[in-house]
Formats: C-alpha cells, structure tokens, sequence
C-alpha cells in the first residue's frame, strides 16, 4: 500500500492521493481525453493508489495531456513528475508517485489493454466512458 501523503521531493508538503487522483482525472477531462479508466492498486500493488488509464486521438493530443497535467501537478502539489514515451506520444507513461497515469493512442491502447491485466475481477475500477 502506497503512503496516502507521499511528501514532495525538495519540500515537507504532504500530498494526499486521493487529491492528486482527483486532479488527474479533473485534468484528463478537461483535456478531452477519451475513455478514462481508473483502477484502484490499493491491496493489489504497492507502486501507487490508483493507476489512470485514457487514450487520446492523436499522438499531438497524447503528448500536450501529458505536458499540461505534469505542469498541473507542479503547479498544484509542487512536484515535478516523471514521464516516459513523451517523443513518441503512442504510450506515454506519468509517474506522479501515488498515481501511476498511462495515455495511448487506440490503437496501442487496445494492443497492450492494461484495463484487463490490472482490474480483471474488480468491480471498484471507474471508468468515464467518452464516445469518440
């Protein structure tokens, strides 16, 4: 289980996960992602709280999501996170510690489908279902 109020690197401000979580998906949402899923690790890993999953349509929209919600969290929490695949933007990957955010193009979505690996079984797993 993930500490709920993981202090910021360089700081002693706690951040609770649960605000982190809601920012995230207040963040992917303004930004127009499509079909947002949310699996809740807790129990199951212990790497994060929640683990956000949301496609965009284009590797241009994947890769400004990721970008604006860094800026978000830095802007919010005054954490700089990590984020892998950036160039590419087919699967970029935000480690906000906490929560764990993965953005795909549909296509590489679909290939991987971490929905199923991660929330086989779990009836907790929200989803924001946006039709395209």
């Amino acid at each position: 289980m993930a500490d709920r109020t993981a202090k910021t690197a360089g700081t002693d401000r706690p951040i609770d996960s649960e605000q982190l979580h809601k920012l995230v998906l207040q963040s992917l949402d303004d930004d127009q992602a499509v079909e947002i899923v949310s699996i809740p690790l807790e129990g199951k890993s212990n790497i994060a709280d929640h683990m956000v999953i949301a496609s965009g349509r284009s590797t241009r929209q994947v890769a400004s999501m990721a970008t604006k919600l860094a800026e978000r969290i830095k802007q919010t929490f005054g954490k700089t996170v990590r984020i892998e695949g950036l160039p590419a933007a087919d699967w970029v990957l935000i480690d906000a510690n906490d929560v764990i955010v993965h953005l795909f193009r549909p296509e590489v979505r679909s290939f991987y489908n971490l929905e199923r690996m991660w929330a086989f079984g779990d009836d907790r797993v929200t989803a924001t279902a946006q039709s395209g």
